[in-house]
């Protein structure tokens, strides 16, 4: 769809929190244009991990049954394998309230379209594919638009099946520059992610907290017989992750910060061997998979925060303000609050006032948001530094017959396998949806 000169809001970045924060704030009758980089959503190793907090944002928008019907796994609890045995770490099943007691897997691009779909049946929203965001204009000090220009690049497919038809897509440069438009908006609002274009635009650098590790992501086909759900595997000095995606798992392996370019000078079949070392069922399929250490991806995890979420005319949220580690899947329903957090803020303001939203209701969103944030990201933080990082190191015991201690105490006491069920799946400080945007449906167990 062509965009046009002018909106009331430029959100920069079609993911999950652009996208929901369009539908809000189109619901409530606010012209709004969501420039998305690529012409599809069709992106591999993009986190699709949809927790209660946003299957009940979803009731509320009367997207429930949409959601339903998309392909996904769900799974009531989180359990980790160790040599010794299997630990459960979080039970969903039994502890969260509502209709949604467990966190459902979905591929993201099928999440995005349903989003998309939605939106644009609202007459004040429009969605612009193949929108690359360059730049920002200025009015005296004020963000007052969107430099962006035509994508002219179309990506290779993603590994999975359901797109391997376009695996032979090349790369493809436009003959010429292509031409730069320019989207005047009352707001601006960055969605674009952890290397936010709209950031670096606006000068504004976050705080870096550091991780001591990072993933290697990859996958491996799925066989009959294989075990259902979310596997965590910690043995030695290896520890990974397998999510059950159907006929696929999507796997990350956890390696220590800068280690990449060491490990992958070990060659291929080393790793093959360290992943049926600490996965032995998987044998059966390594002689082939991966392919190449190419299909192997590097996620350069980082938790950051920016001090101000916002500038006069701008507004950043999700992992624009605040990039993400992957610990607990939290990544895209943090950003969903953060939308629906803006939503209610600033969308009620621009419901009733014309022009620029001002700074106070801008900065509103951060104070809102900030302090459910930090606890996510100390989380994550004290889990990679305190487990993950010293489990790569083999400071944490694995033998066949002793279970570390705290993994003992949540055996011995289940009750406590609800606090990190709730943490992770529902979040410190959930929101809810205006009551302007939402739509009704008939509310049943799914």
């Amino acid at each position: 769809m062509a965009a046009p000169e002018r909106t009331r809001v430029a959100v920069v970045g079609g993911g999950p929190a652009g996208m929901f924060l369009g539908l809000l704030l189109a619901r409530g009758g606010i012209d709004t244009v969501v420039l998305e980089k690529h012409p599809n959503f069709l992106r591999d190793f993009r986190g699709d991990t949809v927790h209660a907090s946003t299957l009940g944002l979803l009731d509320e928008l009367g997207l429930g049954s949409a959601f339903a019907a998309l392909p996904q796994r769900r799974v009531d609890s989180v359990e980790i394998q160790l040599d010794a045995g299997t630990v459960r770490l979080a039970d969903f099943g039994r502890t969260l309230p509502g209709l949604h007691p467990y966190v459902a897997f979905v591929p993201q691009w099928d999440f995005l379209e349903m989003l998309a779909d939605a939106a644009e049946h609202e007459p004040h929203f429009t969605l612009v594919r193949s929108a690359e965001a360059v730049g920002l204009t200025d009015d005296g000090g004020r963000v007052a638009g969107v430099r962006w220009r035509d994508y002219a690049v179309v990506e290779p497919a993603a590994a999975e099946p359901a797109v391997a038809e376009l695996a032979g897509v090349k790369r493809s440069a436009a003959e010429s520059e292509p031409a730069e438009h320019v989207l005047a908006a009352d707001l601006v609002v960055a969605c674009d992610g952890r290397w936010s274009t709209v950031r670096e635009a606006a000068a504004l650098v976050p705080r870096e907290f550091g991780s001591p590790v990072d993933i290697w992501w990859f996958r491996l086909p799925r066989h009959e017989g294989d075990p259902d759900g979310g596997v965590g595997r910690l043995s030695g000095h290896e520890f990974m992750i397998m999510i059950d995606r159907g006929d696929t798992w999507q796997c990350g392996y956890l390696l220590a910060k800068g280690a990449d370019a060491a490990l992958r000078g070990e060659g291929l079949d080393a790793f093959r061997a360290k992943l049926a070392r600490l996965q032995p069922w998987l044998a059966d399929r390594l002689d082939t998979w991966p392919k190449t250490l190419d299909d192997v991806k590097l996620l350069d995890i980082r938790v950051e925060r920016l001090e101000e979420w916002h500038r006069e005319g701008l507004l950043l949220i999700g992992d624009a303000a605040h990039p993400m580690s992957p610990v607990g899947g939290v990544g895209i329903n943090l950003a969903i609050q953060d939308a629906v957090a803006a939503a209610q803020l600033v969308g009620q303001w621009m419901r009733h006032h014309p022009g620029p939203v001002p700074a106070d209701v801008l900065s509103g969103v951060r104070r809102r948001r900030l302090r459910p944030t930090a606890l996510v990201q100390a989380f994550q933080r004290a889990a990679a530094r305190g487990v993950v990082s010293r489990a790569l190191k083999g400071q944490v015991a694995t033998s066949r017959t002793a279970v570390p201690l705290p993994l003992r105490v949540l055996t011995r006491f289940p009750i406590l396998q609800s606090i990190p069920a709730r943490f992770i799946a529902i979040g410190p400080r959930p929101e809810h949806t205006p009551s302007w945007a939402r739509r009704l449906e008939r509310m049943a167990p799914r």
